[in-house]
């Protein structure tokens, strides 16, 4: 009822691997697999340029304070 048993799925998989070739499954899972390590890497890396965006930031905000303040003293 329901469910898949493992005859289903290896019938699924012979017939995926006759379809296309075990060199292009290759092929495809090394592709994902360096998708996969990419979008890591980018997700690791957004870190570190947050820190600096708001040190950016917060270089920026004191600059325009220290105006207004030059500009109310003179």
């Amino acid at each position: 009822m329901g469910g898949i048993s493992i005859w289903q799925l290896l019938i699924v998989v012979a017939i995926i691997v006759l379809l296309f070739g075990t060199k292009k499954l290759r092929n495809l899972g090394s592709d994902l697999g360096e998708s996969v390590k990419g979008f890591k890497k980018a997700m690791s890396d957004d870190k570190p340029k947050d820190a600096e965006f708001e040190k950016v930031e917060q270089k920026q905000a004191e600059s325009t304070e220290q105006k207004v303040k030059d500009k109310e003293q003179a």
